[in-house]
């Protein structure tokens, strides 16, 4: 297998025996709720979301994940003009149906701000019904840039889970990873980041294209800092806005250190809910104890690529 980073050496030596991860923690089951988004339709995708949230919890899961823009799809142009505030009617929904199934939901929305803009939102809510972490996506598509305003936080919160950070989508790709390694210097032991991951209507699951645009840098964190990366995406067509004709394709995936532990099907119809039981990681460095785990794994930090 390939390196997963590189760095220049003036002097050939063998590369650092990989560290074995840390005793687990005991186990989360997460449910990843690949859910059909049709854009512009927030009470039918809202409705679709409450449906997937009960089978989770049916399916005993201690957290759901769901896709990112669920109320009006990603990059719709009725965001512009219909997004809600959080809280708001659109989050009561889902806090309403985690209180009633006792159950972690997180979820993306459209969120429209105090500020008066728009941003690609991404929740967590407590078994409660409490939204106990927002979030403002802050690596921005060009694309999606005249929809969102770029986000200026990030957050790790404390659960009976284990630390969970949250992002959404294009957050995780690689040039975006210095949020993943922001997270998980924070403490995070599970990344969780609400996705809506499209290609162009042609690709079918033989051209499968998600092994380097989402399992490496998954992997690179997860191997990193021995955290586990869940991502789950929408499926449907694409309707309205600057993606119109492409295709949202599942194959959402929780990745450790350890590598792909579950991988929901690939294609526009994959409407699922997949169920996946991951082990808690053990994190016990913190600050600059990180940095010298990672110098021990080989990563640099005083040199360019």
């Amino acid at each position: 297998m390939a390196a997963l980073f590189s760095f220049r050496k003036s002097v050939p030596i063998a590369p650092p025996a990989p560290e074995p991860p840390a005793p687990a923690l005991g186990t989360v089951r997460v449910g990843m709720g690949q859910l059909l988004v049709e854009g512009g339709e927030p009470a039918r995708n809202l409705a679709r979301a409450v449906e997937q949230i009960a089978q989770a919890a049916a399916q005993q899961c201690d957290l759901v994940l769901l896709p990112e823009t669920l109320d009006f799809a990603w990059t719709h142009p009725s965001a512009l003009y219909e997004a809600q505030p959080i809280p708001g009617p659109f989050s009561d929904v889902l806090c309403r149906a985690a209180a009633e199934h006792g159950l972690y939901v997180c979820a993306g929305l459209t969120e429209r701000g105090a500020d008066g803009r728009n941003y690609n939102a991404a929740i967590l809510i407590d078994p409660k019904g409490e939204i106990i972490v927002k979030y403002h996506k802050i690596n921005l598509l060009a694309v999606e840039q005249p929809f969102y305003a770029v986000g200026q936080t990030l957050n790790v919160v404390d659960t009976p889970l284990g630390k969970i950070g949250v992002n959404v989508c294009a957050d995780n790709y690689l040039d975006g990873l210095p949020i993943g390694h922001t997270l998980a210097r924070m403490g995070a032991e599970f990344i969780i980041a609400p996705a809506s991951w499209t290609v162009d209507y042609s690709i079918t699951e033989e051209h499968d294209p998600y092994q380097e645009k989402w399992v490496k840098p998954f992997s690179i964190l997860a191997k990193l800092y021995n955290v586990v990366v869940v991502s789950t995406t929408s499926v449907g067509y694409i309707v309205g806005g600057p993606y119109e004709g492409k295709k949202s394709v599942g194959c959402s995936l929780a990745v450790d250190a350890r590598g792909v532990q579950a991988q929901g099907a690939f294609n526009e119809f994959a409407g699922q809910l997949v169920v996946a039981d991951l082990a808690r990681p053990h994190r016990p460095e913190r600050g600059t104890d990180i940095g010298l785990m990672l110098q021990r794994k080989g990563y640099r930090f005083d040199e360019l690529p």
